[in-house]
């Protein structure tokens, strides 16, 4: 399907008049528009807070027949974790366009790899028609099938209902089969997946069989209990779905690369515009900011397109290679007092005339030596590519006069071991040459696993750095500052040289960091034989705040003391503690519900049979002093789920000696919330209570009794970034 083409439906029969009744909104379990994402999440218009988030690369909002629809291809999906599924009936619509007909291809999903769920609504597995199934308490499975092949290429309406007795299965509001229940269904499964059948945890695709959709889904509504079909041709008609009146679904894509040096940029249109106001520019800021009397600022219009790029437009002269444009599109409409309504800022790239995307990953890490092969993404308009590899970086900077490749690969032959490669690829587009930036990777045996990991941004002010020796190693250089090229050329008689460090001593303390900063270091290893190997040159950026606990060095190597729940002190062995941190078996820390990263921690909490408090906490080696930097504030971010029961949400700090400051969450029924939440607490709430910033020995992390009145009951928070922030 050419993603510029934009699909939508005229409804052959008329809207009815009915509006949505009081029950059906107050029986939505869950209700995905899917007319524009929020970064890479789905959001629930619900008032129940199940978001979906979206994963793959090729994803993108579109048109659909109710405002916008997501579009997956290859391995796109949505999905939704800790889902409180109903138990005894429940009604599955949505709006779905068929690319094509993988079989038990996924339109909403609650299923596992090796387990059943509670439904499957999607295709079958060879005929490809529209099939249902649902599983029973009891273990019982019901399966329902249309007996028709489900058409490519046309949006169709599909839903099932489970009313307690009858499961039916509709295609464009027409009953088209049937069959009979037990009035139960099962429930232990909690992951629903939008266009993917999830893994039996629920937290991510089968591995064996994920059952991608291919083609478009659009308002997506799961309700309590089985609807009637007149309710369903309500839903159908898209009367459920209130206004939005934004601007959505942008061509091309928020953040798309556009190979050309004009564009014909396109959006959907908010529900009350009657025109719209166009910005475009090359800085962010400046067209986040923008108004009407901006330089950015291009015209009101009445069309929902606009071009760039060409004499007469914006950029006349054309839109120029290695630049991201950014544009917004505001809603105007003069006979509404809330006009006009301010649009996101979405962008585009235009790639550069240089070489790109190199693979192996610039800065990689144990690539194999014996079969190597060195690939790009071409320069804008490129026709002829040469490539220079060594392990020394001046000379491949240097080099020059090398054979031209016709193809965007290069196999050099076996490498070394314990070596720092070095390579450039320059671009000629028949009329002139474009030097390639130097990249570099590391074979196995080299020095590397840099922590902060290489290019990693808003790293905290207090970083300390690590690095895995090379295998040959018998001591280490440290070279360490804010100018890349110094560092990078740097020797031992150079301010950015910080010492000679021994062997099983691979960390570096610098102190505390500046904000916002670049920070450029590099280790070359020496040998016992006083040779030295010169080691890759490694980048981070850090952020304005001081980092307690990011949760992403914690492994599942508890025999070297690295497991979440050796640091985080839980309620294991202790009577009146009921919280377990992280997972019973590896991984121990939570991969899949993070707010930033790679790794949250999960803290279960039981306060049940006489426990009416559970906490996890750690006692803390950096920071301690509470006041460096300006610090004022503490922040957190933590996410619940429907299932939990509510309990007070408490933070408490506490010095060597005297009782620990606690500082509760306004809300106990936050613990319900599936949406990530940054709780800030200012530090003067524990100074109020007698406690010593500047020598801060634990922090904890509770609910329960501590945080306030208790009702008692259990569940599962998800805890992540623990910061100090300056005002």
């Amino acid at each position: 399907m050419c993603k510029k083409l934009i699909y939508f439906v005229l409804l052959a029969s008329v809207c009815l008049a009915l509006p949505v009744s009081g029950d059906l909104i107050a029986d939505t379990v869950a209700y995905w528009t899917l007319d524009e994402a929020i970064g890479d999440i789905a959001l629930d218009s619900s008032a129940n807070g199940h978001d979906a988030t979206i994963y793959g690369d090729g994803w993108q909002i579109v048109a659909g027949v109710i405002r916008g629809a997501i579009e997956l291809t290859g391995n796109d999906y949505a999905l939704a974790t800790n889902f409180p599924l109903p138990s005894s009936t429940v009604t599955v619509t949505a709006w779905v366009y068929a690319n094509s007909k993988p079989g038990w291809g996924s339109m909403v999903k609650n299923w596992g790899a090796s387990e059943t769920g509670q439904f499957h609504l999607g295709l079958d597995s060879g005929a490809n028609n529209l099939d249902v199934h649902i599983t029973q308490s009891g273990g019982g499975t019901v399966n329902v099938n249309e007996g028709t092949a489900f058409p490519e290429g046309e949006w169709q309406h599909v839903a099932f209902v489970a009313d307690g007795t009858m499961v039916r299965l509709y295609r464009n509001g027409a009953e088209v089969g049937n069959g009979v229940y037990d009035g139960t269904l099962k429930t232990s499964h909690t992951g629903v997946g939008i266009g993917v059948k999830p893994n039996n945890e629920g937290t991510g695709p089968d591995p064996g069989i994920p059952a991608y959709w291919d083609g478009l889904i659009d308002d997506v509504w799961i309700l309590s209990r089985g609807l009637t079909p007149e309710e369903l041709q309500v839903i159908m008609e898209g009367q459920g779905a209130g206004p939005i009146p934004q601007a959505f679904g942008p061509d091309p894509k928020n953040g798309a690369l556009h190979e050309d040096t004009w564009i014909t940029l396109s959006w959907r249109p908010g529900d009350f515009a009657v025109s719209h106001d166009v910005y475009l520019g090359e800085d962010y800021q400046d067209v986040d900011g923008a108004s009407r009397d901006s330089d950015v600022f291009r015209g009101n219009q009445t069309s929902t397109f606009y071009v760039a790029g060409f004499p007469g437009f914006a950029f006349p002269d054309g839109l120029v290679p290695g630049t991201t444009y950014y544009w917004r599109i505001d809603e105007v409409n003069d006979a509404d007092p809330n006009s006009p309504w301010k649009g996101s800022v979405w962008s585009f790239s235009i790639p550069p005339k240089t070489a790109y995307n190199p693979d192996p990953p610039d800065g990689a890490e144990f690539v194999d030596p014996n079969t190597p092969t060195l690939t790009w993404t071409p320069g804008y308009g490129a026709k002829l590519h040469t490539v220079y590899l060594g392990d020394d970086y001046d000379e491949v900077s240097d080099a020059t006069g090398g054979m031209m490749l016709g193809v965007a690969s290069y196999s050099p032959g076996p490498l070394e071991l314990e070596k720092v490669y070095y390579w450039r690829v320059d671009e000629f587009d028949a009329v002139e040459t474009h030097k390639g930036d130097v990249w570099s990777f590391t074979t196995p045996g080299a020095v590397g696993n840099p922590k902060p990991s290489n290019a990693a941004m808003n790293v905290g002010m207090n970083a300390t750095l690590s690095w895995t020796p090379a295998d040959s190693a018998a001591s280490h250089e440290l070279y360490f500052g804010t100018d890349k090229e110094v560092v990078r050329n740097a020797d031992t008689g150079a301010p950015e040289y910080k010492g000679s460090k021994a062997l099983g001593a691979e960390s570096y303390d610098p102190g505390l960091l500046e904000p916002d900063t670049a920070y450029y270091w590099r280790v070359d290893e020496v040998d016992d034989q006083g040779n030295t190997a010169k080691g890759p040159l490694w980048i981070f950026t850090t952020g304005a705040f001081l980092l307690v606990d990011d949760f992403e060095g914690y492994t599942d190597d508890d025999a070297a003391g690295e497991a979440i729940w050796q640091s985080w002190i839980d309620g294991f062995g202790v009577a009146d503690n009921g919280a377990q941190v992280g997972n019973l078996m590896p991984p121990y820390a939570e991969q899949t519900i993070v707010h930033s990263g790679s790794q949250s921690m999960p803290l279960l909490y039981v306060n049940e049979a006489g426990v009416t408090n559970s906490e996890a906490s750690m006692t803390l080696t950096a920071p301690r002093d509470w006041t460096q930097a300006g610090v004022t504030e503490l922040s957190l971010w933590f996410r619940g789920g429907s299932a939990n029961a509510a309990e007070p949400l408490y933070a408490a700090i506490s010095n060597a000696a005297g009782a620990p400051a606690v500082v509760a969450y306004d809300d106990a029924a936050t613990t319900a919330s599936s949406r990530w939440t940054e709780w800030v607490i200012p530090l003067q709430a524990f100074v109020d209570q007698g406690i010593n910033l500047t020598n801060v020995d634990k922090i904890a992390v509770g609910l329960g009794s501590k945080g306030g009145a208790a009702a008692g009951g259990s569940g599962t928070m998800y805890i992540d970034d623990i910061r100090l922030y300056q005002p």
